[in-house]
């Protein structure tokens, strides 16, 4: 009698998450530096160095912050934006990378925001409590459980800049506590953030520069159409 020997079932590869698939991406855009511009997910983290941006330590957080950026300069003032600078790239040009490189953003709110800090003291990552990811319907991952799918481009910048805002007047509140910083110049600050992300981004990332540079204008308008002068200029 002849045995036959039937192949064995191969088990169907686990789909990636959508967050998985983009954080990846994000992770290679710096190379040795993984951290730039990935968020992590923080219910997957070990909590050590990280802390709510909407939290009650926030206030004494930048306080600290502030502090050990005199330690390097002299000037307030200057410390001050070193430190905005850093908050500003941890709420807006963060999720600016997968806006204009793929079409995706997750949440930039106050609420959903955590940071993490290296043993000296700086801002080295950033991770969200809720890992959602806004898509646009021609997205891959259209369907999926663990993405939104938003109508277009104008609608996924509008919902990302009301969300970013949350974070990023709170972000200027409390640096404005340890030295002056104007809020026309802060929000200056984060318009180059976006105006300069959009143009390096697609240079790392190998994608397009004219939907980069799009996306990019497309999220100023929306930021401008919420009150806040992201147009003005730096000097």
């Amino acid at each position: 009698m002849t045995t036959l020997l039937l192949p064995s079932p191969t088990a169907a590869p686990t789909p990636v998450r959508a967050f998985d698939d983009t954080r990846r991406r994000l992770e290679a855009l710096t190379v040795g530096a993984p951290r730039v511009y990935a968020v992590a997910c923080v219910e997957e983290e070990p909590r050590r160095r990280w802390w709510h941006l909407g939290g009650p330590e926030r206030t004494h957080r930048i306080q600290l912050l502030c502090a050990r950026a005199l330690a390097d300069v002299d000037d307030p003032r200057i410390a001050a934006e070193q430190v905005a600078a850093a908050l500003v790239h941890a709420v807006i040009g963060r999720v600016l990378a997968p806006y204009v490189l793929e079409g995706r953003v997750w949440d930039p709110g106050l609420d959903n925001l955590w940071l993490h800090q290296d043993s000296d003291g700086c801002i080295d990552w950033a991770g969200v409590a809720d890992d959602t990811l806004r898509v646009l319907p021609d997205d891959r991952a259209a369907g999926a459980r663990e993405v939104v799918v938003l109508p277009c481009e104008e609608a996924m910048a509008v919902w990302t800049a009301h969300r970013a805002v949350t974070a990023l007047t709170e972000v200027h509140a409390g640096v404005d506590r340890c030295a002056p910083l104007d809020g026309p110049r802060f929000w200056a600050m984060v318009g180059r953030s976006v105006v300069t992300g959009a143009a390096q981004l697609p240079i790392l990332g190998g994608g397009s520069r004219r939907v980069a540079a799009r996306r990019g204008q497309i999220l100023l308008d929306a930021l401008l159409a919420a009150g806040f002068p992201v147009r003005g200029l730096v000097k």
